[in-house]
């Protein structure tokens, strides 16, 4: 990632889902390929079970009104559980999944209240997502990434709040528009009516 001072708004939309390595090599169609599959993935979710096998059990399934409102904004949709999972799968199909985990790293960070705590998240958000050539490396302009180095001795409730909403900036105008108006959201907004084809449990 390059610590480049003027890196614009513009440039950063545009790399927000590449890797810097990755920037002169990935095909264009690759982030499209087989929707089918990705949609029939759907991420095994926290036990054993599938996204889609859980929206096809009226119990647990989101209903028509919640799917539809997921288009309503980018925090409607991270409120809800399959909403927010749903758009994991988008995400990695585009491959730029560290954006919403570096997102949901830094909620997690905010329910530490202690030094000690606090110190050590801090520390791990900062190996898995900030530093150069990081395993899940977002793309940070150069001050923001200077000022979450210089607060990890001392970290605040703050310390990667001015990243957070960067990284969220970059999703609700690049990432999210793509995912309400991708193959995927069609077919999970079929599926919740009960017309869906090709999700299989």
């Amino acid at each position: 990632m390059r610590e480049n001072l003027s890196v614009t708004s513009q440039s950063m939309a545009f790399t927000d889902c590449m890797k810097p390595t990755d920037l002169s090599t990935e095909k264009k169609g690759i982030k499209r390929k087989n929707w089918r599959n990705r949609i029939g993935f759907l991420l095994k979710t926290n036990a054993s079970q599938s996204i889609s096998h859980l929206m096809r059990n009226r119990s647990y399934r989101p209903t028509p009104d919640d799917v539809n409102q997921w288009a309503q904004s980018l925090d409607t949709l991270l409120s809800h559980k399959y909403g927010k999972a749903a758009f994991c799968v988008f995400l990695k199909s585009e491959f730029c999944e560290e954006n919403i985990e570096f997102w949901t790293a830094c909620e997690d960070y905010k329910n530490h209240t202690t030094h000690k705590a606090m110190a050590s998240k801090a520390n791990s958000i900062y190996e898995e997502f900030i530093k150069s050539e990081a395993p899940k490396e977002i793309n940070l302009d150069f001050h923001t990434k200077n000022a979450i180095i210089q607060s990890l001795d001392e970290p605040t409730a703050t310390s990667f709040l001015a990243a957070q909403r960067k990284v969220y900036s970059l999703m609700e105008n690049n990432s999210y528009p793509r995912f309400i108006h991708s193959d995927l959201y069609k077919e999970l907004c079929a599926v919740a009516r009960g017309e869906g084809k090709h999700i299989k449990s």
